[in-house]
C-alpha cells in the first residue's frame, strides 16, 4: 500500500469515522485501511500523511524519529525580532518549554488557496505571515507557541513533514508513494 500524501481542508476530522456531521478523511481518501502518521487539528489545514505500515507510521510521527513539520501561520499583529527569537529560543508552555527549530516572517505564500469561511478580518490590526519549524507533536502547539510569544495564530497550514510536501495539491486531494519509495526518501531525509 503506498504512502497517502493529502491535502486535508479546513474543518475536517484527521480520523475516519465521526459522532457528529463534522467532516472526516473519509469524505476524501477511498483507500481502506490507511491511517494517520500524526495528527492535524480539526481548525488547521493542510499535510496530512496516511499508510498502512505500521513501522513507517512510527518513523514518522514518534515523538523519538525528530521528523521537523514546517507550518505556514497567518498571525495576528506584525512580529518584532524579539518575538521570532523568543520562538527560536523556546516559549513556556503548561507542559513544558517548546522551541521553534526556525520562525521567520514571510509574504503570503504564492500557492495559497482561499479558506471557507474566510479569517476574520480587522482593519485596526495587521496580520502577517510566518514561517514555523518543529521537530514534536504536541496538541496544538503551533497555535500555543505563537499565543505565548503575543502572536495569537488566525490560520495555520502545514506545509512540509519531512521530506513530504503540498506541493500541487489543493485542499481535498492526495497524491501517493510507494511506500519502498517513501521509506528511501524518509532515508536520504534522516542523512543530509
Amino acid at each position: 500500500m503506498p504512502l497517502l500524501i493529502l491535502n486535508k481542508p479546513f474543518h475536517v476530522l484527521s480520523q475516519f469515522s465521526s459522532d457528529g456531521d463534522r467532516q472526516t478523511l473519509a469524505d476524501y481518501v477511498e483507500t481502506e485501511n490507511v491511517y494517520p502518521a500524526g495528527r492535524l487539528d480539526f481548525d488547521s489545514e493542510g499535510l496530512l500523511l496516511l499508510t498502512d505500515d505500521g513501522r513507517l507510521q512510527a518513523a514518522i510521527s514518534s515523538p523519538k524519529a525528530k521528523i521537523d513539520k514546517c507550518y505556514y501561520a497567518q498571525v495576528e499583529g506584525a512580529p518584532d525580532h524579539a518575538q521570532l527569537e523568543s520562538l527560536r529560543s523556546g516559549v513556556s508552555l503548561k507542559d513544558g518549554p517548546a522551541r521553534a527549530l526556525s520562525a521567520s516572517e514571510i509574504g503570503e505564500p504564492e500557492e495559497l488557496w482561499p479558506r471557507d469561511p474566510p479569517i476574520r478580518y480587522r482593519a485596526s490590526i495587521p496580520d502577517t505571515w510566518i514561517e514555523l519549524c518543529i521537530d514534536e507533536g504536541r496538541n496544538r502547539q503551533v497555535r500555543r507557541m505563537t499565543a505565548a510569544a503575543g502572536l495569537p495564530t488566525l490560520r495555520l497550514i502545514r506545509w512540509r513533514v519531512g521530506p513530504w510536501t503540498l506541493d500541487g495539491l489543493s485542499p481535498g486531494q492526495h497524491r501517493e508513494i510507494p511506500n519502498n519509495e517513501a521509506w528511501r526518501e524518509l532515508k536520504a531525509y534522516r542523512r543530509r
